[in-house]
């Protein structure tokens, strides 16, 4: 038994016959056979917590709670019937239970009484959930792949914590703190840190590059640093492809340690990792990993709140912060070697207020080292602000619709979309804009439903809207959904005066490139671009300027529609906002590292930031390492 589990073990009087203990992750999980103590425990564990500073938690033992299905009786018995709740989830292993209802409020009692009476009456661990108000098929399938791998779980939570309390007794002071860069080093894609201590191997995210030949696609996990067998865990920031979209390969290679990320992040990570499949697929590639992998990726995630503060190594801890780029994106403070060092990597993020979400945190315990991106950090990105850029859309829309043609807004299925959806339902509900169909295609309608099942990642505004069905921005029916090639031909042939948005964002795959295909070449169409074209990609050339592409290697498509950019609505901060970030941190870092942006926006911010805040800058290449302590 390890030295943790021996000292929480020993502040507990004998008599409360404790039958089982280990671990969750970092959390510390007991189990009760005695009633009483299970129901009140008269402070004992908190005694525990505040002596030992970690999460311990009290269950009951199996052996002493209602059967399931005496205990789901008890359940809808004791839910008022106006919480309406649609479901309930046992998780025996752990004897915890998941109530989903569509008033949470209710199902959970004034000062959470009915979760008392619950745990009183059943001895299971309650825990209420929102019912999301569309539904996803994708969540269902990761509760599935999870449920079915309970067993499973419970042996690997309790592997990582093992992993954790190794080194519970020694003293936690790491000589070093090394960082190599094994992707997004002056570039934009294939994100990939390698963060190493003594004690610690750990990947900062790890994604593919859509944009770039297959050559430059994908990290350099080639380095001679890195070692798949010895890495101890893979932090997510959030699900775009640049930043997730390789790390099913590693589960194909044999890693079977955790990912942390938030809930989100687990579920949108698993549909564009499928997506990815299915688009290699249809353009008879062969795809660099497969459904079992992405399985394989969901089994081994722990999910993290913001603020959650957790060990993630011996030597390691790990608390997310809302970073405010799409849903769940997370900035990821590292504290390191006991507060030996501390360290912020941003990831994406916005500092700026949009309709769905809140701008990335800036205060923190402790801050030594900041690693953020500067995808908009040349002295040349200052952006229109989003009202500015919510003026524009109008006016396109407005002129387009006027003149008899259709707009197409090829977006990132995740964020973009989302932000398109809730601005232009409200502005035609307000009579600010035509009131015409809006068709969705790809994964959009997906992603959607996953914002609705987590609205507490969501702005204050747009929270508010959800928890009303009456005014649920993404349930108007204003949007429809576009699920097949007949119906797409549809809209392209047959449909009016319309709104298209459509993923992928920078015209490199999916439905986007058929409706370009077929509306570039009228007058009347217009094409709007809200979020980054990478370098390389079709959108980056339309973008630019030219007159005619060719597609896939087909005939020329002549451009004649009109073209628009508004870059206000961008999930990325422009450059006087990164600054502001940069201004606004408390506490200041003593160094700061430039990555995710192209070679010389990195250069140009770097250089900025260090005449500004006379502190040390650098902006590395891929494969460099930088010792930071």
């Amino acid at each position: 038994m390890l030295p943790i589990l021996r000292e929480v073990l020993d502040n507990i009087p004998k008599d409360k016959d404790i039958s089982n203990s280990g671990f969750e992750g970092a959390n510390i999980v007991l189990y009760t056979k005695d009633r009483k103590f299970f129901l009140d425990n008269e402070g004992v564990i908190r005694n525990i917590v505040d002596k030992i500073k970690k999460r311990v938690e009290l269950r009951a033992d199996p052996s002493i709670a209602l059967d399931i299905e005496a205990a789901e009786e008890k359940i809808k018995e004791i839910i008022p019937k106006d919480a309406k709740a649609s479901n309930v989830i046992f998780d025996p292993q752990r004897n915890r239970v998941i109530i989903e209802a569509e008033k949470p409020g209710l199902a959970i009692g004034k000062s959470g009484e009915v979760l008392k009476e619950i745990r009183r009456e059943t001895l299971w661990v309650p825990t209420v959930r929102r019912t999301p108000a569309l539904r996803s098929k994708i969540i269902e399938n990761i509760r599935q792949v999870l449920y079915e791998n309970n067993d499973y779980r419970k042996k690997f939570l309790n592997a990582i914590g093992e992993r954790i309390y190794s080194g519970y007794t020694k003293e936690k002071k790491s000589e070093w703190v090394r960082v190599s860069f094994l992707g997004a080093a002056r570039q934009v894609g294939r994100s990939c840190l390698f963060l190493q201590t003594p004690e610690s191997r750990i990947l900062l995210d790890c994604g593919v590059n859509i944009a770039s030949p297959e050559q430059y696609a994908y990290p350099l996990l080639d380095a001679p640093e890195f070692k798949i067998q010895e890495l101890d865990a893979i932090i997510c920031c959030h699900a775009h492809l640049d930043h997730s979209g390789f790390i099913p390969w590693l589960f194909r290679m044999g890693y079977r340690g955790p990912v942390y990320c938030t809930a989100p992040t687990r579920d949108i990570s698993a549909l564009l990792a499928l997506d990815y499949i299915s688009i290699a697929f249809k353009e008879a590639k062969d795809a660099i990993f497969n459904v079992n992998d992405v399985k394989e990726t969901v089994k081994h995630t722990v999910c993290l709140d913001y603020m959650e503060v957790t060990d993630i190594t011996p030597d390691i801890r790990l608390t997310f912060y809302d970073a405010g780029h799409i849903l769940g994106s997370a900035m990821a403070h590292l504290h390191i070697g006991n507060g030996m060092h501390n360290l912020l990597y941003s990831s994406d993020f916005k500092f700026g207020k949009t309709s769905l979400l809140e701008p990335a945190t800036t205060k923190f315990p402790r801050l030594e080292t900041l690693i953020m991106e500067s995808t908009y950090g040349g002295k040349e990105n200052i952006v229109s602000t989003f009202r500015e850029s919510e003026m524009q859309l109008m006016e396109i829309v407005k002129k387009t619709i006027e003149r008899g043609g259709k707009v197409l807004i090829p977006t990132l299925g995740v964020g973009r979309s989302q932000e398109m959806m809730v601005i232009i339902e409200k502005a035609m509900k307000e009579g600010r804009m035509p009131k015409v169909p809006i068709f969705l295609q790809g994964m959009v309608w997906d992603v959607t439903a996953i914002h609705t099942a987590y609205p507490d990642f969501l702005s204050a505004y747009l929270r508010r809207q959800i928890f009303h069905k009456d005014q649920n921005p993404f349930l108007s029916d204003i949007f429809k959904q576009v699920g097949s090639y007949k119906e797409q031909q549809n809209v392209i042939e047959k449909e009016g005066p319309c709104i298209i948005i459509a993923t992928s964002g920078m015209l490199t795959g999916g439905p986007s490139v058929a409706y370009f295909k077929a509306l570039a070449d009228n007058k009347k169409n217009s094409i709007i671009f809200v979020n980054y074209q990478g370098e390389g990609s079709l959108g980056r050339l339309v973008q630019s300027g030219e007159k005619e592409v060719k597609v896939n290697g087909d005939e020329p498509v002549k451009i004649n529609f009109e073209r628009h950019t508004l870059d206000g609505f961008s999930g990325h901060s422009d450059r006087n906002q990164l600054i502001n970030f940069v201004k606004r941190l408390e506490p200041q870092p003593k160094k700061i590292i430039i990555v995710h942006g192209e070679n010389s926006r990195c250069l140009d911010l770097a250089s900025s930031l260090h005449k500004m805040q006379r502190v040390e800058t650098i902006a590395p290449k891929n494969l460099e390492a930088i010792r930071i302590r």
